[in-house]
């Protein structure tokens, strides 16, 4: 059983654990004696749990709509290991959200929240997918703790997820923490989760009669993978789907100096999508408020309108904001 160590405040020491996509929390916490985690971690948590983006941190909203923060002594740290794959893997838990948290960088990997649905960051635009991919399979490449499948068998509890997470001791923990044992039991609607330890870029990630939807999340030391800015790795990738199935990928984030307004083609990942899908290639990029991440999706733009009309209310307006991609 792990030991529970709560996280003392520390709002002038410690160093910031960032979040390839997601927020910071603030936290301190004493070093355990068997595998010792960094010394200090300073976090920042969203409201409710949610995530932010790495390269800013979100934008204080109107002070009539400001929610309580968590405060630096609410955070408890639950585990602390390292694997082949990971030299940090810690999963830290609070009153909103738990948290697991990986990599030199301390980045947030994934997020439980407790007291909403939503995650505020990249995670839940992956739920907007089922309506405008036929009926089949969905893959999640780069599981990491279940974020992504926690929310889409939350809205669609017939999906047949299959996930691929290339380290066994996150799976472990994330069965223990996060749920995820929950989400390999059939729903009453029949959906579940697969889980598969592996490469999820390797020729053996596939289904028979392909996938209707592909979610591509790959992130290794706080950066997309090298591999995703490839775009033989988007051809091989693609090759895996069924007749009008698409991908939906994190592209990650940009530089804090960039504006808003700066195109996609400074976010290599998206760049290379767009070399192998052109014409075929849409994105959009969050919000300063939620991660500040670039998603990407391939095939044609879906109509907008009735693709609003068939998500959850909380992302109708959300996927307005999808636009074609095309190179210069």
């Amino acid at each position: 059983m792990a030991t529970v160590t709560p996280l003392s405040a520390s709002p002038h020491s410690g160093h910031l654990l960032r979040h390839r996509r997601g927020g910071r929390l603030h936290a301190k916490h004493q070093p355990q004696k068997q595998r010792r985690p960094p010394r200090t971690a300073r976090l920042h948590c969203a409201p409710d749990g949610g995530a932010g983006e790495v390269s800013a941190p979100p934008a204080p909203p109107a002070a009539e709509e400001q929610a309580p923060q968590e405060q630096p002594h609410d955070f408890n740290l639950l585990a602390a290991n390292r694997s082949e794959f990971n030299e940090i893997i810690l999963v830290i838990d609070s009153p909103a959200a738990r948290y697991l948290v990986l990599d030199h960088n301390k980045n947030i990997h994934s997020v439980l929240p407790k007291t909403t649905v939503w995650t505020n960051s990249y995670w839940d635009e992956f739920v907007s997918l089922p309506p405008v991919v036929p009926l089949g399979p969905v893959a999640l490449l780069g599981l990491g703790a279940g974020t992504a499948a926690h929310l889409m068998l939350k809205f669609w509890p017939w999906l047949q997820l299959v996930g691929w997470e290339i380290d066994p001791m996150i799976v472990d923990l994330s069965r223990q923490f996060f749920g995820m044992s929950e989400l390999e039991k059939a729903t009453e609607s029949g959906g579940s989760l697969s889980v598969h330890i592996g490469d999820a870029l390797s020729l053996s990630a596939t289904v028979e009669g392909g996938f209707a939807g592909i979610v591509v999340d790959l992130f290794c030391d706080g950066k997309v993978i090298p591999q995703l800015q490839e775009v033989e790795t988007w051809l091989q990738i693609a090759k895996k789907l069924m007749p009008g199935g698409r991908i939906m990928v994190n592209c990650g984030g940009a530089d804090v100096e960039e504006s808003l307004s700066s195109s996609w083609v400074q976010n290599p990942t998206v760049k290379a999508l767009c070399s192998a899908f052109p014409g075929q290639l849409n994105w959009k990029r969050l919000s300063e408020n939620e991660s500040v991440n670039y998603v990407a999706m391939t095939g044609p733009l879906p109509d907008l309108d009735e693709w609003s009309a068939s998500v959850p209310s909380e992302l109708s307006t959300k996927v307005k904001q999808w636009v074609p991609c095309e190179l210069a």
